[in-house]
Formats: C-alpha cells, sequence, structure tokens
C-alpha cells in the first residue's frame, strides 16, 4: 500500500442554492439568496395573529408544534425545526394584543363618562362657605370678559370695512390703459410724437368734407386721489376741436312765407340738449356729439353749395345758417342749422309765448339718410382705370366701338339730383300730402250726409303716397258703392282714378280738390237714388252727370236721375247741385189734378191716363236720417199696394 501512489480526493459541499434551470450545456442557473428585506417579510407571514394570548400558549402549544412541524418539510434540510418559545415575533404579538386591550378599555371609559345612560355623576355636596365668590367680583369678570369680546368684534369689523373700501376704490380707479383699449375699440386712433389723436371725420365712410375732425386724447389728472373719487370719475378725457363742441341738428319746416327776409337766420332755434345716458362714458357722449355737430356741417355746407350752383326759376336764397327755397306760391321751406355750444344760457325769460314745434323730423332723418348714401356712392363708384392712363368713372366710357357710350349718355349718366332738390321734392310731397288729409278730414267734418271715409295705405314712397277715398251713406253702404276714388298723390300733383279707369289729374291747390270731392259727393246722392230705385222695383227713365238746364254751378255740373213706379203712375225727379243742392218733385196722374184746365183739343179719355205737372217736395220737412233714407220712405209712399 505503500508503494501505491496517493490518489486526491476532491470534496465539494452541498449546494446552498436551490438550481432553478439547467440548459442544454449543461450549465445551471440557480435561484439568487432572498435579501433581508424579503427575509423579515417572510418570517412575517408565519405568524398567526388568530392563535389566543399567552395564558392560551399551553393549551395551544401542541397543536401549534404540529403547526410548525407542517411547514418545516418545506424549508430546506440544513435548517433546524423553530420552536415556538423561541419564535422572535411572539413578544411583538404580545405587545399588540396588550395595547388593543387597553385601546378598548379606553373606549369603554369614555362611552360611560358622555352617554349618561350608563352612569350618572352626581357632585359631592361641599362647604358653601368656602367656594362662595363675592358678587362684585363676578361681575367684574363678567364685564372684562364682554369688554375683551366687544374689542375683538370691532377689529373685526373695522378690517371688513377697510376691505370694502379698498375694493370699492379700486373699482371706480379704473386704469388709463383699459381706457384707451375701450376708445380705441370704437373710435380710429393714431399716435403722433408723444400725442394720441382720433379722428371723428366720414372720410373713411366716402366724405369729401374738408374738415379734418381730429380730436386728442390726454389723461385726467384734475382729481386728487387722496379723497373720495366720484362715481363719474374716468381717467380718461379727450379734446375736441372748439368748433365742434355743443350739441347740433339741421331743423327743416315749412312756413308761410315771410314778408321780410331781412331778419332771417336771428332766430333762437336751439333745442335743450338730450340727457347723457346712465352709465356711458363721458368721453364717449363728447366724440358722438362733436362728430353729430360734424355731419350737420357738411349737410348744410352741401345744401348751400348745391343752393348757389342750381339755377331754378325762384332761386333759392342762403342767409347765415338758413337756407330759404319755395316750393309752392305762398310757402317756403326753411332748412336751418342749429348749433348751441352752451356757454351762453339766456338768464331772462322770454315774454313771448312758446311756438309750437313745426320742425319735420322725418326730413331731417332723410337728410342723413341721404348724406350717408352719397358717402357710400362716392365710396364704391371710383373704379380703378384700366389701362392707368384712362380716365375714372364707368367701364363703358372706356371702350371703343359700338358699344361704347355716345354724348347723351355719359350727359344722363353726368346729370344727378342733388341733396337740395332731393328735399325740396319730399318737402313737396309732405306738405301736399298733409293738406289732402286736412281737406278729407275738414269735409267729413263738415258735411254729414253723405259720409267721406278715408284709408291711407301704409306702403308710401318718399314721393309717392295714396289714399282710397269712398263716399257712401249711413245704413246703405251696400247698395251705394258708385263713388270709390284712388288719390295718387305725388310730388306737384295728385292723380285721381275712378271706379271704372277714368284718370284725372288735379294740381296742388287745395281749392280744386276741395271742388272735385263736393262734386262727387254731389253725384253720389243721385247714383243712389239710381241703386235704390233698382232695388225698389222703380224703373229709371233718365240719368245724366251733367245736366245743361237749369241755373250753372260755380262748382262743377249739376246731375239728375228721373224714376217712375212699377205701374207708371206716378215718377220722381231728382236734381242735385254741389252748389244749388239738392230739389226733388214728384209728378202725379192726371186723374188726380183736379186744377188741369180743360182743353178743347184734348177730347179723347184715354189721354187722361197721361201724368199730370210736377210738383216739388218740400224735402227739410221729410222726415229720415239721410237723404237715401227719405227718398225711400217717398218710394214706398207712391208705390201701389199688391
Amino acid at each position: 500500500m505503500s508503494g501505491v501512489p496517493a490518489v486526491r480526493v476532491s470534496i465539494e459541499s452541498s449546494c446552498e442554492k436551490q438550481v432553478q434551470e439547467v440548459a442544454l450545456d449543461g450549465t445551471e442557473t440557480y435561484v439568487p439568496p432572498l435579501s433581508m428585506s424579503q427575509n423579515l417579510a417572510k418570517l412575517a407571514q408565519r405568524i398567526d395573529f388568530s392563535q389566543g394570548s399567552d395564558s392560551e400558549e399551553d393549551g395551544e402549544g401542541e397543536p401549534r408544534d404540529r403547526e410548525w412541524g407542517k411547514q418545516e418539510p418545506e424549508e430546506d434540510e440544513g435548517t433546524v425545526k423553530f420552536q415556538p418559545s423561541l419564535w422572535p415575533w411572539d413578544s411583538v404579538r404580545n405587545n399588540l394584543r396588550s395595547a388593543l386591550t387597553e385601546m378598548c378599555v379606553l373606549y369603554d371609559v369614555l362611552s360611560v363618562v358622555k352617554e349618561k345612560k350608563y352612569m350618572a355623576l352626581d357632585p359631592v355636596s361641599q362647604d358653601p362657605t368656602a367656594g362662595k365668590t363675592p358678587q362684585v367680583f363676578q361681575l367684574i369678570s363678567k364685564k372684562k370678559s364682554l369688554a375683551t369680546a366687544a374689542q375683538l368684534l370691532l377689529k373685526g369689523a373695522e378690517k371688513l370695512n377697510k376691505s370694502v373700501a379698498e375694493n370699492l376704490e379700486n373699482r371706480r380707479q379704473r386704469d388709463f390703459n383699459s381706457e384707451l383699449l375701450r376708445l380705441r375699440s370704437q373710435w380710429k386712433l393714431r399716435k403722433v410724437g408723444d400725442k394720441i389723436l382720433g379722428d371723428l371725420s366720414y372720410r373713411s365712410a366716402g366724405s369729401l368734407f374738408p374738415h379734418h375732425g381730429t380730436f386728442e386724447v390726454i389723461k385726467n389728472t384734475d382729481i386728487d386721489l387722496d379723497k373720495k373719487i366720484p362715481e363719474d370719475y374716468c381717467p380718461l378725457d379727450v379734446q375736441i376741436p372748439s368748433d365742434l363742441e355743443g350739441s347740433a341738428y339741421i331743423k327743416v319746416s315749412i312756413q308761410k312765407q315771410a314778408p321780410d327776409i331781412g331778419d332771417l337766420g336771428t332766430v333762437n332755434l336751439f333745442r335743450r340738449q338730450p340727457k347723457t345716458k346712465a352709465g356711458s362714458q363721458s368721453w364717449h357722449v363728447k366724440l358722438e356729439a362733436a362728430q353729430n355737430v360734424l355731419l350737420c356741417k357738411e349737410i348744410f355746407a352741401q345744401l348751400s353749395r348745391e343752393a348757389v350752383q342750381i339755377k331754378s326759376q325762384i332761386p333759392h336764397i342762403v342767409v347765415k345758417n338758413q337756407i330759404i327755397s319755395q316750393p309752392f306760391p305762398g310757402l317756403q321751406l326753411s332748412i336751418s342749422l342749429c348749433h348751441s355750444t352752451g356757454e351762453k344760457k339766456n338768464h331772462r325769460a322770454s315774454p313771448e309765448k312758446p311756438k309750437p314745434d313745426d320742425h319735420l323730423y322725418v326730413l331731417e332723418h332723410n337728410l342723413h339718410q341721404m348724406m350717408r348714401e352719397f358717402h357710400k356712392q362716392q365710396l364704391s363708384s371710383v373704379v380703378m382705370p384700366h389701362p392707368a392712363s384712362a380716365p375714372f368713372g364707368h367701364k363703358r366710357l372706356r371702350l371703343a366701338g359700338p358699344m361704347a357710350y355716345d354724348k347723351a349718355e355719359i350727359s344722363s349718366l353726368q346729370q344727378s339730383e342733388g341733396l337740395l332738390e332731393k328735399i325740396i321734392k319730399q318737402a313737396k310731397h309732405i306738405f301736399l300730402r298733409s293738406r289732402t288729409a286736412r281737406t278729407i278730414d275738414s269735409l267729413a267734418s263738415r258735411i254729414e250726409d253723405p259720409q267721406i271715409q278715408a284709408h291711407w295705405s301704409n306702403i308710401n314712397d318718399v314721393y309717392e303716397s295714396s289714399v282710397k277715398v269712398l263716399i257712401t251713406s249711413q245704413g246703405y253702404e251696400q247698395i251705394c258703392k258708385s263713388i270709390q276714388l284712388q288719390l295718387n298723390i305725388g310730388v306737384e300733383q295728385i292723380r285721381v282714378v275712378h271706379r271704372d279707369g277714368r284718370v284725372i289729374t288735379l294740381s296742388h291747390q287745395e281749392q280744386e280738390l276741395q271742388d272735385f270731392l263736393l262734386s262727387q259727393m254731389s253725384q253720389h246722392q243721385v247714383h243712389a237714388v239710381q241703386q235704390l230705385a233698382k232695388v225698389m222695383g222703380w224703373h229709371v227713365l233718365s240719368f245724366s252727370n251733367h245736366v245743361g238746364l237749369g241755373p250753372v254751378e260755380s262748382i262743377g255740373n249739376a246731375s239728375a236721375v228721373t224714376v217712375a213706379s212699377p205701374n207708371g203712375e206716378y215718377a220722381i225727379s231728382v236734381r242735385n247741385g254741389p252748389e244749388s243742392g239738392c230739389k226733388v218733385l214728384v209728378q202725379f196722374p192726371r186723374s188726380q189734378t183736379k186744377e188741369l184746365p180743360k182743353s178743347d183739343a184734348i177730347q179723347d179719355a184715354k189721354w187722361s191716363h197721361l201724368r199730370g205737372p210736377y210738383k216739388e217736395v218740400h224735402w227739410s220737412k221729410m222726415e229720415g236720417r239721410n237723404f237715401v233714407y227719405k227718398m225711400e220712405l217717398l218710394m214706398a209712399a207712391l208705390t201701389p199696394c199688391p
């Protein structure tokens, strides 16, 4: 054995790590060892909190040993079996259980003290003299406590008042930049040097008025910020030109012609300035008033220029701040520029009575509207020439050949009515329409029989209006519909369209329209007798709107009608004139007349069936509310009974 060489034997320790995976090439992958935190968590999972306390450990020791004994085979074979007495977390569990017991006891004690249903606590009787406190000391202590509470409340109220006042002051003291931004959103502004200038003119809308219309924006520094800030304070202010200050308007009126025009333009025509709306900025009110003054001046300048340039039969007169025109004989149209700066106030009361306001607000509104239309035309009518050397104007003016305008068409394009001509035509129409309405109303109030009614159209033009005139008799509106007139009131004349389509043209004279309506009312009575005769069964023997016999009427012509009874024994003849009035004659049978002289020429008895002479009826003594009703009673009395 000694001669045998020694054999080396390698001894390796057992694998402490578990093999997780063996690869195909024989490489073994081990499970990494647990860290301290993972090992602690693993040990904590073994604690069974459902077991009893320390007093129950003796009786439950054997089952616990069995449980730990069941878990031991899962561990490695090299680990030592866990002993319950040597378990490291057993003390922790015991301490937690004791703490839980103490908390439960504390909760029960508090429940007993708080809720009176478990136990009532009565105070222990003591010596009354030992703890007795004088009443003065009690009052002093109460007073001190109340004073302390009151002082705290006062300090809180002062802080609240200061915070509210600061909020109000911050709200009233608006920033200059915010006001400037609000001003910029409504008006055109530009910065020139260190100044901020704005534009009041209508140049961007097409105006050609030479006034610059520039205002300056400044910061309001007249107020002392240390004092109380007024409610209407604004940190921004504007300076407008002196000739645009105050308020202005265009007064348009139609008056009787003045005998002397030397004092025109000196009458006080100013109205009261309108009150500013609550909540509106002072600069906004100033700028709107200044822009209105600028527009009124532009309108008056345009009217004055046209009044001098237009050649009319009766020249227009421009005196101071008034333009005088004569639309109709005896009338004058006055257009005045009324501008009040508000600096001079008349403290003396005027002895004259206030005159009625004859201002035509419709024409003032039309002037503003026409000026804006003129601005729009100036802005949109300019077409850029192609080529650039061609003149401005319509495109066909720059074309050559057969499609180009000739001289007559070019001159017709260049001729257009001015602002003054349009407003004069509108004034003529308004005056003619008002006088027509006044004439119809006066006739309707003065003449009760027949009745005249006027129905004005709501849809009219600035140069033409229409009214439908109906002449009827009360109670017989369905029978008497013969007189229906359509009056088309124009600028200088009135066109009357009858029911049958006849057209009559009347001038602007009021008397001419009144005479025409009176003649139509006279003809209505005769037409009413004709229609009534058809209803009553009488026969119409003759009818004429223009009678050539009898006295001559100064207004129109007289009309007449003759009707006969159904059996032909009686006849009624009616003659009605606009001036002479109504005359009614009744013809009786010859047999009923005793005053007829006997004639030797008429011997046959058949001639006795002819009607005798006419007898006039005292029409004023007839009973009835109107002419047609009286005529109905007369026909009924003369109609024989069946």
